[in-house]
């Protein structure tokens, strides 16, 4: 794979998207090496927490590559269009916590990969939004479902039907980004979350995951069975004992995900 570069090391998957020179846009046999990376990683026993990143200094991600786009014809845009959406749904069913590293540009698809995760960190020179109207086009990535799920109805309609490009401080006030980051400490901010995440048990946090993001789509009293559900797989690992016995010991656990 050239547009897409994955490195595990230490249970964290750094996934990268690489097409510098297009400002890691999106093009076809882009994403269709990301949900082939991306499902490799679904089962991938030695990945806690994936990281998306975007290769250079300048962009994240800009979205459809408009290069190719202008040469589709209709059929194949919706191709490419059914194509991202199942991608980065794919990325937001991932049982592992997933971080956006937002190192510049995120615009359009580039926004909607990043709000298909669970943690959003942008460099503070960044800039970002949901800018399809200004192309005369919607958000066809879930941007339209997910953004109004995560900082409400009114403020993704403003910036939605505006086009609006944020900064990252204006990202962190709407409730776009949980953190901002100067250049020099940005991959710092970044390894500071996955550590604080490692640190705990790995089935717990993807159970705790999976109760959470299930449970937001329904009524309270289904949430609470989903929870407990979730909380029943914790019970026989070997890592619930383990935890028990650190805590006699007073030493940190040793958890090995079972």
């Amino acid at each position: 794979m050239e547009n897409i570069l994955l490195e595990v090391k230490n249970y964290v998957a750094f996934v990268t998207l690489n097409r510098v020179e297009a400002m890691n846009a999106f093009n076809y046999e882009t994403l269709c090496e990301l949900a082939s990376v991306v499902e490799s990683l679904r089962t991938n026993s030695e990945v806690r927490v994936v990281v998306f990143q975007g290769a250079g200094e300048k962009a994240f991600s800009v979205g459809a590559d408009l290069k190719e786009r202008k040469s589709l014809s209709e059929h194949d845009v919706r191709r490419n269009v059914l194509k991202i959406g199942e991608v980065f749904a794919s990325v937001e069913k991932l049982p592992q916590p997933t971080i956006a590293a937002i190192n510049g540009y995120a615009f359009g698809g580039g926004m909607e990969l990043a709000l298909s995760c669970d943690f959003r960190i942008a460099v503070a020179h960044s800039m970002m939004g949901l800018t399809e109207t200004s192309l005369a086009i919607i958000p066809g990535a879930g941007g339209t479902q997910r953004l109004p799920r995560l900082i409400g109805e009114a403020k993704a309609m403003e910036l939605i039907l505006t086009a609006k490009r944020m900064t990252a401080k204006e990202a962190f006030h709407y409730g776009v980004v949980t953190r901002v980051a100067e250049s020099v400490h940005f991959m710092d901010e970044v390894q500071a979350l996955v550590d604080r995440i490692l640190a705990n048990g790995p089935v717990a946090v993807q159970q705790a995951k999976y109760a959470i993001k299930n449970g937001m789509n329904t009524d309270l009293h289904t949430g609470l069975e989903i929870e407990r559900k979730a909380y029943e797989l914790t019970i026989p690992t070997k890592d619930r004992v383990e935890a028990l016995q650190a805590f006699t010991e007073k030493r940190k656990p040793n958890f090995k995900g079972k």
